[in-house]
């Protein structure tokens, strides 16, 4: 398995306009196994998103997605940072195959 950690920094005011996007363009993405878009409590421009793929290349092969494009393009005016905490290698886990 490949995984995500991100962090999300989005324009003044736009936070939630921003996971909802998020959230719209992620569905049907082929190898995802756990995509998690989460609020920050304490900075309100802040979303943390954790993945879980099956592997690395799927995860690449979603950025070509028509969906996920859109998302991209919708989204990327509400972004003020992007930053890849990490890349992991999950094991396991609730709602995981091991």
């Amino acid at each position: 398995m490949y995984g995500l950690i991100g962090k999300f920094t989005a324009t003044d005011g736009n936070r939630d306009a921003l996971i909802r996007i998020l959230l719209d363009g992620v569905s049907g993405m082929p190898g995802c196994l756990s995509y998690v878009v989460a609020s920050d409590p304490a900075d309100a421009n802040v979303i943390w998103i954790t993945e879980v793929w099956d592997s690395q290349e799927s995860h690449a092969a979603s950025l070509s997605m028509p969906s996920v494009q859109e998302a991209i393009g919708k989204g990327r005016p509400l972004i003020a940072g992007m930053e890849r905490i990490a890349e992991t290698r999950p094991e396991g886990g609730h709602g995981l195959d091991s």
